[in-house]
């Protein structure tokens, strides 16, 4: 079956999760309910070896919800409870950018009690309602981060931008001619400043980073090559490296690959829920464990 926005209705099918170490797994829902500690909604750590937890990230973008797609996504949310810590959303969470439509956005997180960090799409900007619909989100309690961080706590740290276009490789636009051309580069140099910045002040070991336009080429193959510019540009890479980060998971390209690297290796994921469905039938967000170093307490 087909909601109205086109795309297959939800099927609530086990979710693949991955971490930095380990090959994937199945995950199932934790069975001792919503108690226990509380970082903005349950604290669902799991012991992995002596020395280690784990922080378990559900992440997802491109839903694209319309007016009319009230109560398509909010089962598939209301799970993410038991399976994650944090809700990640990689932006076009609205189908034209109207702020009706980031209200339907809402309704669907309602259930969620885990903390919920995002960007905005493309688009997001369609109807010039960003500033509003970014607002609206916000009122939910939900982290929007256009060059800002989140931290989850003292281990784990989250910097987010939209990111922009530009292309990958010997492919890249760069600021020479007509005007119009210098600031369609500065626009994406701007988005690359801006996640400099959030990385440079993340101090945590672990940084996710949440952008909705890819940062690298290998994660748009599938697309036609032709629209590569237009889907993200590897500027946005080279602070990955620098800054060491953990993982990150960006959207935008629907028929792109799920998973590839920077050239210094840090993972990257296309979580475009057309992606996630195709990878995985049914899937509603992809599950990514991040291990983390326990620091005994004599050595504190």
């Amino acid at each position: 079956m087909f909601g109205m926005n086109g795309l297959p209705l939800l099927r609530m099918h086990p979710r693949r999760t991955e971490d930095n170490g380990r090959g994937g797994e199945l995950a199932r829902p934790d069975s001792d309910g919503d108690g226990d500690r509380r970082l903005g909604g349950p604290d669902r750590r799991r012991m992995d070896a002596p020395g280690t937890t784990s922080i378990r990230i559900a992440a997802v973008g491109d839903i694209h919800c319309g007016v009319e797609d009230a109560g398509l996504y909010r089962e598939a949310f209301l799970r993410a409870n038991a399976e994650a810590d944090v809700l990640v959303l990689t932006g076009d969470l609205t189908r034209h950018g109207l702020s009706a439509e980031m209200r339907v956005v809402v309704g669907e997180l309602h259930d969620v009690k885990i903390p919920v960090v995002a960007v905005l799409g493309n688009h997001d900007y369609e109807a010039g309602e960003q500033d509003e619909g970014s607002t609206i989100l916000r009122g939910r309690g939900i982290h929007v981060l256009q060059g800002d961080t989140f931290l989850l706590n003292e281990h784990v740290g989250f910097a987010g931008v939209k990111g922009f276009m530009g292309g990958f490789g010997r492919g890249t636009l760069t600021a020479f001619g007509e005007a119009q051309t210098k600031a369609f580069v500065a626009t994406a140099l701007d988005e690359v400043r801006k996640l400099e910045s959030a990385l440079r002040e993340l101090a945590t070991p672990v940084r996710v980073v949440v952008l909705h336009y890819a940062p690298i080429a290998g994660t748009v193959m599938g697309e036609p090559e032709v629209i590569f510019p237009f889907l993200g540009t590897d500027r946005l890479a080279e602070p990955l490296d620098r800054f060491q980060a953990s993982v990150v998971f960006h959207g935008h390209a629907h028929s792109g690959s799920f998973r590839g690297q920077t050239a210094g290796g840090v993972p990257v994921f296309n979580v475009a829920l057309p992606i996630l469905r195709r990878e995985n039938s049914g899937d509603s967000y992809y599950l990514h464990n991040v291990p983390i170093e326990r620091t005994p307490a004599s050595a504190r």
